[in-house]
């Protein structure tokens, strides 16, 4: 495990944006040892949209704090731990605005951070964050404001449902060079407190690759939002694996 202290700070707006999935797909997408996590026979991937604020150690006064915009990809998984099921996300992709995550990827911050320009406008419950990465592989787009309710048609059926899923995601293994080696973060957030989204406009290059997700393999399903939430980082022990085996 990375040796790193527990990181404080708050959510200053976390946007989660939720397609499901032909469960065959992102079968073949996970390493070993992750399976997808289904929800009425489908599975759960999507995008953290997340603007972090007063990021410091916990011994830290918040006034030190960093900021930064950050995006990961995600896939709902479980896996099995010396005979228990575990579950979180698998995140194959992440990319953020500061340069010192870029640089201290699995060294001060698990997983590998890719750099990327945010462009984003919040005013009166709507919201609006795009971004693209410095090497050309992620373009995201998302418009969508505030709503009262999920779409009609959710795999999830009720906000509680779909609030239950997400808060039982919250410990996430990222990618890393190293083949077969998978570094653990985990998300405390000291409250936990989530708001639909009416999503008007949404781009994933990600999900749009049809290389990785064929036609009538993916469809958006739901948005979340959640806003000023205290919270804390916690590292976990990574997840190695035999190289031959997570090929």
């Amino acid at each position: 495990m990375l040796n790193l202290p527990a990181v404080r700070g708050v959510i200053a707006r976390r946007i989660l944006v939720n397609y499901r999935v032909d469960p065959d797909v992102p079968a073949r997408l996970l390493p070993a040892p992750f399976r997808p996590k289904c929800v009425n026979g489908v599975g759960i991937a999507g995008i953290c949209l997340i603007r972090l604020t007063q990021i410091r150690p916990r011994f830290v006064p918040s006034m030190v704090g960093l900021a930064s915009e950050n995006a990961a990809h995600r896939i709902a998984v479980e896996w099995d731990d010396q005979g228990t099921r575990r579950e979180g996300v698998y995140i194959p992709r992440r990319d953020t605005s500061s340069r010192l995550s870029v640089l201290a990827g699995g060294t001060l911050f698990p997983g590998r951070h890719h750099h990327a320009r945010f462009s984003v406008h919040e005013q009166d419950e709507r919201y609006s964050v795009a971004l693209q990465s410095d090497d050309g592989a992620t373009c995201v787009t998302v418009t969508a404001r505030v709503s009262a309710d999920l779409p009609a048609g959710s795999v999830f059926g009720s906000l509680p449902a779909a609030s239950d899923f997400f808060a039982a995601g919250s410990l996430g293994y990222s990618a890393t060079p190293q083949p077969g080696r998978y570094e653990g973060l985990e998300l405390r957030s000291l409250t936990w407190q989530v708001t639909p989204l009416e999503v008007q406009a949404v781009q994933s290059s990600f999900f749009e690759d049809q290389a990785n997700f064929p036609a009538g393999s993916v469809a958006f399903d739901c948005a979340l939002l959640m806003r000023d939430i205290d919270h804390e980082w916690h590292a976990r022990a990574a997840l190695c694996v035999e190289a031959q085996v997570a090929a």
